[in-house]
């Protein structure tokens, strides 16, 4: 009986995710600390191309919140550093923003700070049939989120988020 063999061809667009996730870890390690030294939290990072031109985000967030001031204070600082240390090889756009609204959740201190308020998860593989999970953060210990949602409580395993965001609720 012959062998199939089902030969996928390398797909340049995931060796790209992977540089680009690489980038943005190296971008987050070099400047976190000097954020903080500044008195901005770094929220994010996302290296990513649209339209052609790569385009490094970086989303900061402190106390009192984020002023247009306040980004180009950072990305004069940033962006030098950057360059200096010539992490990345193409040309890109660099774009500092407050985390907005729906700010994105990833550390575990981001998580804490939202208990009580509404979340929506996404996980990388299905938990009891379903990968969206929209519910108040009711609480979060020992790497486990605990979300009331219509539906009933879940039990979801922080380590299965692939990606999490404050839902903003408007005011009547």
């Amino acid at each position: 009986m012959p062998a199939f063999f089902i030969i996928e061809p390398l797909n340049p667009g995931n060796i790209m995710l992977s540089q680009a996730h690489i980038i943005t870890k190296q971008i987050s390690e070099l400047v976190e600390p000097v954020l903080e030294g500044i008195g901005f939290e770094l929220v994010d990072v996302e290296y990513l191309s649209k339209h052609g031109k790569w385009v490094l985000r970086l989303f900061i967030d402190k106390n009192a919140g984020v002023t247009i001031d306040d980004c180009a204070r950072v990305s004069g600082e940033i962006g030098d550093l950057i360059n200096v240390k010539d992490i990345i090889e193409k040309e890109y756009v660099l774009e500092v923003s407050s985390p907005g609204l729906n700010r994105v959740l990833k550390k575990e201190k981001d998580f804490i700070r939202v208990i009580g308020k509404k979340i929506k998860i996404r996980t990388a593989v299905p938990i009891k049939g379903r990968r969206n999970f929209n519910g108040y953060l009711r609480d979060f210990q020992k790497n486990t989120l605990y979300v009331e949602m219509e539906d009933g409580p879940v039990t979801l395993p922080w380590s299965e988020g692939d990606k999490a965001n404050l839902l903003y609720e408007f005011q009547h």
